[in-house]
């Protein structure tokens, strides 16, 4: 009987050593910044020349963002049929800590700006992401500021 007993009690003691800590806390929230963004207006300054695109006119870009990957897509609207005819697509892993938003650019049709890393920060009001930073590709004798204004696009339409 003793036995029965010591084995009960160390059964039970046992098996409340693997349980979650955390089960009483609350859920952990996604970051913000997870979501699918579409691009609104781009603005490159690369020393004395300012370049601004509005991403709204014959053309569309978005960024999808998870937990661990981004992946960004832009297309003009006419198909391919025409001078404006664009297609860029490209992606990878990134970091969050804070403000600052650092993308390890992995895949890109533009093979050059492949295994890139490039370090932004972030502010996001309500529904709108606003990414600024410098991009630096030495061998394309690119180092320039990008500012770039998204809104995030809903879910469910």
């Amino acid at each position: 009987m003793r036995i029965i007993y010591s084995l009960a009690i160390g059964l039970i003691i046992f098996s409340s050593c693997g349980k979650d800590t955390e089960t009483h806390s609350s859920p952990k929230q996604p970051a913000p910044i997870i979501g699918t963004w579409k691009l609104l207006t781009g603005t490159i300054i690369q020393g004395n020349d300012t370049t601004i695109t509005d991403y709204m006119a014959n053309q569309e870009f978005i960024k999808i963002i998870n937990e661990s990957h981004f992946a960004f897509f832009n297309h003009d609207l006419n198909m391919g049929k025409d001078s404006t005819a664009v297609f860029v697509a490209g992606g990878g892993k990134y970091s969050l800590e804070g403000n600052t938003y650092t993308e390890y650019l992995e895949y890109c049709n533009f093979r050059e700006w492949e295994n890139h890393e490039f370090e932004f920060e972030i502010k996001i009001i309500q529904d709108t992401l606003v990414i600024q930073g410098v991009e630096k590709v030495e061998e394309l004798n690119v180092n320039r500021l990008n500012i770039e204004k998204y809104i995030r696009l809903s879910s469910l339409k």
